[in-house]
């Protein structure tokens, strides 16, 4: 059945997800406040800062107006940067406030809000009253923009507490090339989104570095033993983990030239310099905050992240990164995490 979808974002990531709509014959609205951005959307149907070479269907229309993205939806797919979430959520209260709407909420992005460390549905829950949404239903997993643009067989995760939200995300985005799996833990599917960019900037800066695969096999492994220390830690189902949200979307992050957070490893890795590599970017490296936030949240609950410390250690306190690989490496001897650590269940 068509539904009325409003998209707030249109980086690479929320125009593609609102054309998959589209292509799966709903009714989109995809909300930008850049009006250069949506009059080039909706006169030649192109959004080449984000997606180059690319034509959207000519269905697809763009808005700045807020209120005109919201009318009668819904759903509310939000897919803006973390640092702007709640900044856009309070905007989507206001107005369903005023309307007395209540749609189905679903994000698509990835990170931590700085400071509060708070996941993105934490803040959208505080931000949007129960009255004025269904669930929130968080949707994840192994994809770039690039490629789901072209059709490239892409299967990523809808999370949510609330598993019949899960499975209308589901029937939304299914299709021929994009498959959708449900998910309960939605705290685990959000802290694996957010903390496998930080490990993609590791891979890169291996990379920028002249390491080969051993180091990058390396770096993956004990970076998902870090991701799912600190996860299992703050509640998580250690399964999710091994899933699409977790092992399948950082080895897509760490061994693609899509990923902004490896592109941004690699350029340091090669020696530029963090406000060069920033500024080279044009779009946001959600990494970048995330390593704050993870570290942060790391030494409070005294949990040991010797990966995320060197990365944090490098972007915020100027270290070397060669000095820091080699601190990784000549670390005291320790034993490899076995599955007993994470508390499996018997039938797993």
């Amino acid at each position: 059945m068509s539904k009325k979808v409003a998209v707030l974002g249109a980086g690479s990531w929320g125009s593609v997800l609102a054309n998959v709509l589209i292509e799966n014959q709903n009714q989109v609205e995809l909300w930008t406040y850049k009006a250069p951005q949506a009059d080039e959307i909706n006169s030649q149907h192109t959004n080449n800062k984000y997606i180059k070479d690319y034509h959207f269907s000519e269905k697809l229309h763009a808005t700045t107006d807020m209120n005109e993205a919201l009318k009668d939806a819904e759903v509310v797919l939000f897919v803006v940067p973390t640092k702007a979430i709640r900044e856009v959520a309070v905007q989507v209260c206001d107005v369903l406030r005023s309307t007395n709407n209540a749609p189905l909420i679903v994000h698509a992005s990835k990170g931590l809000e700085l400071k509060t460390y708070k996941r993105i549905s934490e803040i959208i829950d505080e931000e949007i009253p129960s009255g004025y949404r269904q669930g929130i239903v968080a949707l994840s997993g192994p994809s770039h923009a690039e490629e789901v643009a072209h059709h490239d067989l892409t299967l990523i995760t809808a999370a949510s507490e609330d598993l019949e939200c899960a499975k209308e995300v589901q029937s939304l985005f299914m299709n021929e090339y994009l498959r959708i799996y449900t998910n309960p833990d939605l705290l685990g599917v959000e802290l694996g989104a957010a903390f496998k960019n930080i490990i993609a900037l590791g891979a890169g800066a291996l990379h920028g570095l002249g390491y080969g695969d051993d180091a990058k096999a390396a770096l993956m492994t004990r970076g998902l033993a870090e991701i799912s220390r600190i996860g299992v830690a703050f509640g998580a189902d250690p399964l999710t983990f091994i899933g699409l949200s977790g092992v399948g979307d950082l080895i897509v992050t760490c061994t693609s030239v899509h990923s902004r957070n490896w592109r941004a490893g690699d350029q340091l890795g090669a020696g530029k310099k963090l406000p060069d590599v920033i500024a080279d970017m044009g779009m946001v490296i959600e990494g970048i905050n995330t390593t704050q936030a993870a570290y942060e949240l790391a030494q409070q609950k005294q949990i040991d992240m010797p990966i995320t410390t060197a990365i944090y250690n490098v972007l915020y306190q100027g270290a070397d990164i060669k000095e820091e690989v080699g601190g990784l490496m000549t670390r005291e001897g320790k034993s490899e995490e076995s599955a007993s650590t994470f508390n499996f269940t018997e039938q797993n």
